[in-house]
């Protein structure tokens, strides 16, 4: 084994919020595309909320990584929780646009005010996905509130 692979961790990004709207509400937010491309802010193609569904994101390319974020749905409980595949980068990239290879989940638990909302991104290994970890977890703590507002927006 290498020093650098010994040296290497994994790390998450955990945000965690209470919104007063039922699950079905933030379900919706979560799970329709129009509403998923206004919380993540990047253009999507092929989502649905079905396990085996292959779907992408774009956003800046850099050096060899042409900006895709491949994804794929491993796991849906309706009301419940949403979980994905995160692939994008490019093994030749170090900072941005390096190798990523992680999963999402979106947990969502009825509570007596509403629902809490639950998101895990796994699987950053450092040193490699250092920036990635950086820019997301800021990133992923505005999405979370961004979906409470958007599910505040449905009927």
């Amino acid at each position: 084994m290498t020093e650098a692979a010994l040296k290497s961790t994994t790390r998450q990004i955990v945000v965690d919020d209470v919104f007063p709207h039922a699950p079905e509400k933030i379900w919706k937010a979560l799970t329709t595309r129009e509403l998923m491309a206004r919380w993540l802010k990047m253009p999507m193609t092929g989502f649905a909320p079905v396990q085996g569904t292959r779907f992408t994101y774009q956003t800046t390319p850099a050096g060899q990584w042409d900006g895709i974020i491949h994804c794929e749905v491993l796991d849906v409980i309706p009301h419940e929780r949403l979980v994905y595949s995160w692939r994008s980068g490019h093994i030749s990239n170090a900072g941005y646009g390096a190798e990523l290879d992680t999963v999402v989940t979106f947990t969502l638990s009825r509570v007596a005010n509403g629902t809490r909302l639950r998101l895990v991104h796994a699987g950053f290994v450092f040193p490699r996905n250092e920036l990635a970890h950086k820019n997301m977890s800021g990133g992923w703590t505005q999405v979370v509130t961004v979906i409470g507002v958007i599910a505040g927006e449905q009927a």
